[in-house]
This record gives C-alpha cells, sequence and structure tokens, in this order.
C-alpha cells in the first residue's frame, strides 16, 4: 500500500499547500496558450519588465540625458523616449525652471533673512564701506555641461556671484551705490558674471541680478544718517537758489526789455520832434529869404512874448518929465480885469 501524507493538523486527505500550487497551475493555464507553458510567463515578464524599465517621459519642463555605462549618448526632448534597460540611465533636470542665490544673506524656511556679513560687507572704490545683499536668479542652458562640467554648480555662482559684485562696487562711489548708480551696477555685475560662468562652461544663464538691500554697516550708520541729512540740506538749498534764479531772471530780462523799448520810443519821438523842427525852422528860413525884415519883426515879437509872458512888466514913458513917476502898474491892472471876469462868470 502506498504511503499518503498526513494533514499537519491530524486530518486525513490531500496537502493543503499542494492544493493551491494545482490551483494556481490551474489559473495560469487559463492565461497563457496551449503548450506554451511556463516559457510563455517567462516572455510575458520579461516583455512588461523592458516596458517598464526601457519606457520615460520627459516633461514639458525637463531636458533628458540618456546615459550608457556613465557616458552621455543623447538627449532627449519632452515626451515619451525609449531606452535600454539596466544598460541606460536617464537625467531629467528642468531647464525652465528659474532657480535663486543669495549672495550676502540667507532666507530661512520662515521667509525670515539673516545677513551674513563675510559675504555682504564691501568696500567701494572711494574707500567706504558697505553691505550688499542681492539674489542671482539663472536657467539650465545646457544641460550637459551644468551637470557634468562644474562639480557644484550653486556654489560656483554664488562664488562667481560675490567676485563680480566685489569689482563692480570696488569701481563705483559710495554715493552711486546707494543712489542713482543700483541698475548700472546690477547689469554690469551681470555682464561680469556671465562671462565668467561662460568661462567655466557651467551651462547656465544668468537672468537677473538684483540687489536687496544695500545699507552702510550698522557701526557707522548714524554717520552716514548726518551725512545724507547734510546732502540732502545742500540739495535743498541748491533748489531755492535755482528757484530764486529763475524767478529773478525772467523779471530782470523783462524789465530791461521794457527800458529798453522806452529808450528806443523815446530816441524815436526825439528824433520825429528834431525831424519837425528842423521842418519848421528850413520853412521858416526859406519865408525869411522872401521878407526878410517882416520874419524878423515877427521872430522879435514871438520871442519876447515867450520871454515876457511869465515875468511882471513894468512901462516907463521915456517923455514923461522929471517930476513924474512914469509907471504903469500893469500886473494889478490884469489882476483887477481877472477878478472882474470871474465876478462876472460867477454871477
Amino acid at each position: 500500500m502506498a504511503w499518503e501524507p498526513k494533514d499537519p493538523w491530524g486530518r486525513g486527505g490531500d496537502d493543503p499547500l499542494d492544493e493551491a500550487l494545482k490551483k494556481a497551475q490551474e489559473q495560469m493555464k487559463r492565461f497563457t496558450p496551449s503548450g506554451g507553458g511556463f516559457k510563455s510567463v517567462i516572455l510575458i515578464v520579461a516583455a512588461v519588465f523592458v516596458l517598464s524599465q526601457g519606457v520615460f517621459i520627459v516633461a514639458p519642463d525637463e531636458q533628458g540625458l540618456v546615459k550608457r555605462f556613465g557616458d552621455v549618448v543623447r538627449t532627449a526632448e519632452p515626451g515619451p523616449h525609449f531606452k535600454i534597460p539596466i544598460m541606460e540611465t536617464v537625467q531629467t533636470p528642468k531647464v525652465e525652471k528659474l532657480h535663486r542665490v543669495e549672495v550676502g544673506f540667507r532666507t530661512d524656511p520662515r521667509g525670515r533673512a539673516r545677513s551674513i556679513p563675510r559675504e555682504s560687507l564691501m568696500l567701494t572704490g572711494d574707500m567706504n564701506i558697505l553691505s550688499v545683499e542681492f539674489i542671482v536668479q539663472y536657467k539650465i542652458s545646457d544641460a550637459r555641461n551644468y551637470l557634468y562640467q562644474v562639480t557644484n554648480v550653486e556654489a560656483t555662482i554664488h562664488n562667481a556671484a560675490e567676485a563680480s559684485m566685489r569689482e563692480i562696487i570696488g569701481k563705483n562711489k559710495i554715493d552711486e551705490a546707494l543712489t542713482v548708480g543700483k541698475a548700472e551696477i546690477q547689469q554690469t555685475t551681470q555682464d561680469l558674471l556671465q562671462g565668467i560662468l561662460d568661462q567655466y562652461q557651467a551651462g547656465v544663464q544668468i537672468a537677473t541680478v538684483q540687489l536687496q538691500d544695500v545699507n552702510p554697516p550698522e557701526a557707522v550708520a548714524a554717520a552716514f544718517k548726518d551725512v545724507a541729512s547734510a546732502k540732502e540740506d545742500r540739495e535743498k538749498l541748491i533748489n531755492q537758489a535755482h528757484g530764486y534764479r529763475n524767478d529773478l531772471l525772467p523779471r530782470a530780462k523783462g524789465e530791461a526789455a521794457q527800458e529798453v523799448n522806452k529808450a528806443k520810443a523815446y530816441a524815436q519821438a526825439r528824433i520825429t520832434r528834431a525831424e519837425g523842427e528842423a521842418n519848421h525852422f528850413l520853412k521858416t528860413f526859406k519865408e525869411y529869404k522872401q521878407s526878410k525884415d517882416i520874419i524878423s519883426k515877427r521872430i522879435y515879437i514871438e520871442t519876447m512874448e515867450k520871454i515876457l509872458a511869465n515875468t511882471e512888466k513894468v512901462i516907463l514913458d521915456s517923455k514923461a518929465g522929471n517930476n513924474v513917476l512914469p509907471y504903469l502898474p500893469l500886473d494889478r491892472l490884469q489882476q483887477s480885469r481877472l477878478q472882474s471876469r470871474d465876478g462876472g462868470a460867477g454871477s
């Protein structure tokens, strides 16, 4: 009689493990071609493995780098692609993302900024110290160089940006760095930094360099405030002086033009009057040549009228005797005549 395995729990019958295996084999046969058996299962598993490990997708903001045994063999644009499983690997850096590097300060997860003096303190061209904090924003322009040309790209950008800013600040005066020269400092620093990174073949494109905070150190902040106040007062006085000048000069020019016009008018009037007198004299002289005696008497009488018009006149009779006072009070007669005329008019 053949030996039959017993139930480990003391029950008779077939082994439950064998039954489970039989059921699994039956289920597998339903999903595999007849006669294929175990080989078909292996082929299906291999196909699933190849598809899962050989197909990769590059996102729209990424660029794919396919490496074979550690060497980059090709790049992949956004979309689905295929690679050789196990032999090839893929890296997909985000080439459209705007990366940020902080210089002179750090921002914690809560958004609070903390100054770093060893990075921010810089010397200006006129031997003053400034605390300069700025950020650098960049994109990946060449994924292969970005990943494999430079060991630590972010640290390289940070150090190059700090060196570039120190060089530019050292070429500018403190007034320019604090006021009107910020835009030029940012652009010049960006150009210099881009040139350095291009020499390193870092594979990045600098988007912007933005000054966040430019102030004197805390130890001399009060003195700088006094200097700034004095400069503001100076500018205020200069503006007041310019305003006074702008108000005074037009007024003076107007008055000068008015006086010039008066002088021209007076000169023209004098010239016209002189010309009229000259014409009158010429006409009189012409008539004088025609009748000298009459014109001489006329001129004499007109002249005497002008002379005697405003003087007291006394007429003496040369034929009167010695005992008679040859006096005729013409002024009193004239006054009495005027009084009688006024009285008659009043009545």
